[in-house]
């Protein structure tokens, strides 16, 4: 190692500078000091975990100096248990709410990063050890039997003959998008959304995004924020999208979903505050989930009730050339699918656990969450390469809406559900942070 190295893997491990005593006697801690040295250790780990840092746009030197510089994977993973430790013996009693939620945030995703490390280095975790040290929750155990009854209302709701997958299918392809419609649906579905998220949240008079169709990805779409309000979203086209999917992606990358996220925290936190660890999202950490489950929530929020289903009638079916006729089943068949949900977390946990096979997995996502094979496959595609990512999606859909809930914010109460929707969108808060109240 050469002494320019050492030197930076000595300043990484250093303990932030710690100010006089609070008021039971704990020290004060700099937490800009602590959030530089955080950015810099997470600016190491793409080095070995490539998916780590999902967008930056910090200092440039910092990633210049990072991408020049080689840390091992033990002193990141030490440097941010060292970090970690300090602002757990510091006190945060005499600060505002926004600065304590900074302070749990800092040391909750610092342990998280150690955990990441030491996952990179080969040590092993069970799919809920690695959700609990990754993103601050762990799914619950589902049984087999707790899927049937809503299989059977979806067998029920199917016409036609086959397994329940079979005929969802079937009745899924009626409602595809035309390949040279896609970009005129979409376009719609996002201009309508953003309109929606206008009318209740002031957004910078600059912010945008770019949308790309592409192929070969694991995922179905992806938010890829540029910084200065600004994002390139992804939309991947391996599968056929259903018209449902238009409105589902536009919330959820970009109005009132991950785009408005990235916008509101850089503005809330990175221009207004000068906190510079919110220029970085680490792909594996607590603030996933809070990221994720805001997007997934982000439709219901936008398009309450029953006019999400009737602008997908109304609006994007007849701008796609799709017949309505069974539009109507195919709303109630789609949302009783949302509610195996949980069904993907429990197959991707029991064949990462070793308790099935990738067949076996297959197998049972398309009897349990009426997955087709191909796209039960592409599931465990996105499991293997993600792992227990899978959670942010089911359970923060889940932790979310129960936040807003107990706040007020139930699908009764719209616009209390939208100014939540906006502070939580705005404030570093965890998991652990949405079993408590506002």
């Amino acid at each position: 190692m050469s002494f320019r190295v050492r030197w930076i893997a000595l300043v990484l491990l250093a303990l932030p500078m710690l100010g006089c005593a609070g008021q039971r006697g704990a020290p004060r801690i700099d937490l800009d000091a602590v959030g530089e040295r955080y950015v810099r250790l997470a600016l190491a780990m793409p080095r070995y975990d490539r998916d780590f840092v999902d967008s930056f746009y910090g200092p440039p030197e910092w990633q210049q100096q990072a991408e020049r510089d080689s840390i091992p994977l033990a002193t990141i993973a030490r440097g941010a248990d060292s970090l970690a430790s300090a602002l757990g013996a510091a006190s945060m009693a005499d600060e505002d709410t926004l600065t304590q939620l900074r302070h749990r945030y800092l040391q909750r995703q610092l342990q998280a990063m150690a955990s990441r490390a030491r996952l990179v280095s080969g040590a092993h975790m069970t799919f809920d050890e690695e959700s609990q040290a990754l993103y601050d929750v762990v799914a619950p155990q589902r049984s087999d039997t707790s899927f049937v009854p809503v299989l059977a209302r979806l067998d029920s709701l199917l016409p036609g003959t086959g397994t329940i997958s079979e005929r969802y299918e079937a009745l899924r392809r009626r409602f595809f998008i035309p390949r040279d419609k896609l970009d005129t649906v979409f376009a719609t579905a996002i201009a309508e959304a953003r309109r929606r998220t206008r009318a209740h949240m002031t957004l910078p008079d600059s912010e945008s995004f770019h949308v790309e169709f592409v192929t070969g990805k694991t995922w179905g779409g992806y938010n890829w924020y540029q910084g200065r309000y600004h994002s390139l979203i992804q939309v991947n086209t391996d599968l056929p999208s259903a018209i449902d999917r238009a409105l589902d992606l536009a919330c959820h990358e970009g109005y009132p979903g991950h785009h408005v996220y990235n916008v509101l925290i850089e503005r809330a936190l990175v221009r207004e505050r000068g906190w510079k660890e919110f220029t970085l999202f680490p792909l594996y950490s607590p603030i996933a989930m809070i990221a994720e489950g805001t997007a997934v929530v982000a439709p219901d929020v936008a398009f309450p009730g029953a006019e999400r289903h009737r602008f997908d009638k109304e609006v994007l079916c007849p701008l796609a050339g799709i017949d309505t006729t069974l539009y109507d089943r195919y709303a109630q068949a789609d949302d009783a699918l949302r509610e195996l949900s949980m069904a993907g977390v429990e197959g991707a946990r029991r064949w990462l656990d070793g308790r099935m096979t990738r067949d076996q997995a297959r197998d049972w996502l398309v009897r349990y969450a009426a997955r087709t094979p191909e796209r039960a496959a592409k599931d465990l595609t996105f499991a293997e390469q993600y792992r227990s990512y899978v959670v942010n999606y089911r359970m923060g859909r889940l932790l979310v809406l129960d936040w807003l809930a107990a706040n007020g914010g139930d699908a009764a109460h719209p616009e209390r559900r939208w100014q939540l929707y906006q502070t939580l969108l705005a404030s570093p808060r965890l998991p652990s942070d949405l079993g408590q109240p506002l």
